[in-house]
């Protein structure tokens, strides 16, 4: 057998598809299998965004108190059931002896953050810091710092905090709409704990949801730039950012089955970050607009079912709610959105990303198709409550009163397990909604209350959820055995 080496291989399949060696004969007009082109070659110089981000990027060490970790994933809660893996340090980082962990705070996480400001206002994800009794971070310089929380936002996995320092490297901010799939993005982050490492990757995909893979996890906000740039535990909350050094996206979530990089990653564009980064500074909580319409994502079998056809693509409304924008905009059942503002919307990511970028107050055009013909209105924006007020920040001060408990024989006496009583009541949410001196509470939203802890827990994860409604229904008796219910609204003034 004759055997050929790759070099000749090669220019023997060159002379063969050269149309300079093919016969004068050769028909003109017969296909061409190889394009050459004349351009330049494109920029692959990553030292320059390198550069400008490396110093803008930090370490974010959590720590707690907590002796033992409920999830067992290294630090944060697993919203994916393990198939996308948030990003924190390696268990073996934080191993400590037993007596210590039972003591004092331990390193419990370990993510990255995004310097904003040049006075030490530093954006993250939620999940980083999300539980932890202390922050500390460390800049790309070694020097170190501890930090406060200014405001969380669940819903779209990002946090605000801010170290006490001057003359901070900061990061110039970009725009996400811009981004193209197939254009060079570097993430800078802290993966293992290796400070300020720069992977390199494209644009693999805009606006791109995970929940539907996520096993039944959680629903947040999502229209995730997905990349393939290489992103492990400690990468979370690190910067994603184009060949200009300018930011794009805060790192996420990766797609895996091991919770380390196995080929696509995920980012929060910037077109969220920076709305829920300036309301979380100037309100301390962000201010959310709601459209006020169930949805589902346009396909064939439902196009075909609706018969749709001025559109292949869309948002389609399901029920529209009372009080709500979309009411407003006379949507109706059926109707498929297909653009807001100049922006055209093929997908609910696609939607949800929009209307983020938007306050209650503010006015949007909504395009949409009904009965296979097109229509474009303008309507305010609300919020949850319905109205344009302003979302006041949770704080478990407005309820207006104390808690006391209660004693064994008091609890017999009324033939309860749990109950605590609610005391110095003065002007707050409790006396809007009629409670009043004495009256003890046995559970709230379904779940026993004992002491003033559990009253707060539960009036936190209430301001943290994403349902429209802030209230806590509330169930009790007075001493004299008369039970009442009562339905105490959290939500904005």
């Amino acid at each position: 057998m004759k055997r050929y080496s790759i070099p000749a291989v090669l220019a023997t399949l060159a002379i063969m598809v050269s149309p300079a060696c093919a016969d004068n004969h050769a028909d003109n007009n017969a296909p061409q299998f190889i394009r050459t082109s004349n351009g330049a070659s494109f920029e692959t110089d990553f030292t320059v965004a390198a550069e400008n981000t490396v110093n803008a990027v930090v370490c974010i060490k959590s720590f707690t108190t907590q002796r033992q970790n409920p999830y067992g994933n290294g630090g944060g809660y697993d919203p994916f059931g393990g198939m996308f893996e948030f990003f924190f340090g390696a268990p073996q980082q934080r191993q400590q002896p037993r007596q210590q962990r039972e003591s004092e705070p331990v390193q419990s996480g370990l993510g990255s953050g995004v310097i904003l400001t040049d006075d030490g206002y530093i954006v993250t994800n939620n999940h980083v810091i999300d539980g932890a009794d202390k922050l500390e971070v460390l800049l790309n310089d070694n020097s170190t710092y501890e930090a406060r929380v200014i405001g969380t936002d669940e819903a779209t996995d990002l946090a605000l905090i801010k170290i006490d320092a001057e003359k901070l490297h900061s990061i110039t901010l970009g725009n996400s709409d811009d981004l193209k799939v197939g254009e060079w993005v570097l993430a800078v982050g802290n993966p293992f704990g290796f400070n300020s490492t720069v992977t390199a990757g494209i644009v693999s995909a805009k606006a791109r949801s995970i929940s539907q893979n996520s096993r039944g996890g959680r629903m947040g906000i999502e229209s995730f730039i997905q990349t393939d740039a290489a992103l492990n535990p400690g990468n979370s909350g690190g910067a994603l950012v184009n060949l200009k050094g300018e930011l794009i996206g805060i790192n996420s979530a990766i797609y895996s089955n091991t919770g380390s990089y196995s080929g696509f990653s995920f980012a929060i564009p910037t077109t969220i970050v920076k709305k829920v980064m300036t309301d979380l500074r100037q309100y301390g909580t962000v201010q959310r607009a709601m459209l006020g319409c169930t949805i589902a994502e346009l396909d064939a079998k439902i196009a075909k079912e609706k018969n749709i056809t001025a559109t292949k693509s869309g948002v389609l409304v399901v029920t529209v709610s009372d009080r709500s924008t979309a009411k407003e905009l006379g949507l109706q059942e059926n109707d498929v959105i297909v653009g807001i503002n100049n922006t055209d919307i093929h997908t609910t990511p696609q939607l949800l990303e929009q209307i983020n970028q938007f306050r209650p107050g503010d006015q949007i055009t909504v395009t949409y198709i009904r009965d296979n013909k097109k229509y474009s209105k303008t309507a305010t924006l609300r919020n949850s409550q319905g109205n344009t007020s302003i979302t006041k920040k949770g704080d478990f001060s407005e309820i207006g009163c104390a808690f006391m408990k209660i004693g064994d024989d008091t609890k017999r006496s009324l033939g309860i397990s749990a109950g605590v009583k609610v005391t110095g009541l003065k002007n707050g949410a409790f006396k809007d909604a009629g409670i009043k001196d004495g009256f003890i509470i046995t559970d709230i939203n379904g779940r026993a209350v004992n002491n003033s802890d559990d009253v707060e827990m539960i009036y936190n994860q209430v301001m943290k959820s994403d349902t429209d409604d802030k209230v806590m229904f509330i169930t009790g008796l007075y001493p004299t055995g008369k039970k009442y219910y009562y339905a105490v609204n959290l939500g904005a003034e």
